[in-house]
């Protein structure tokens, strides 16, 4: 396995993490929605984040699986990985 397949796997699993965690989050705020309205007010953008980080492992476990493989579509996957990452940072920056 070369350098850059152990990068991936990493970026991979960090995707997974933040998606599942969000994902929790998610749910906790449903949950409670009826507790507070400030759930409600939060639900949109934590979908959104929910969505985008979910997008993100996908593609980036089907670059890693392409990748281990040696297929030749893997270049298309992590080039949208890489379009995917760039996009969120761009996204998330504080203006």
């Amino acid at each position: 396995m070369n350098p850059f397949t152990v990068m991936l796997g990493i970026t991979l699993g960090s995707l997974v993490s933040i998606a599942f965690s969000l994902g929790g989050v998610l749910f906790v705020f449903w949950f409670l929605s009826d507790e507070s309205p400030r759930f409600d007010t939060e639900m949109p953008e934590l979908l959104r984040s929910t969505a985008i980080f979910f997008c993100l492992a996908a593609i980036a476990a089907a670059g890693f699986i392409g990748t281990l493989k040696k297929k030749r579509w893997r270049h298309v996957c992590l080039s949208l990985l890489w379009v995917g990452l760039v996009s969120t940072g761009w996204y998330y920056w504080p203006s």
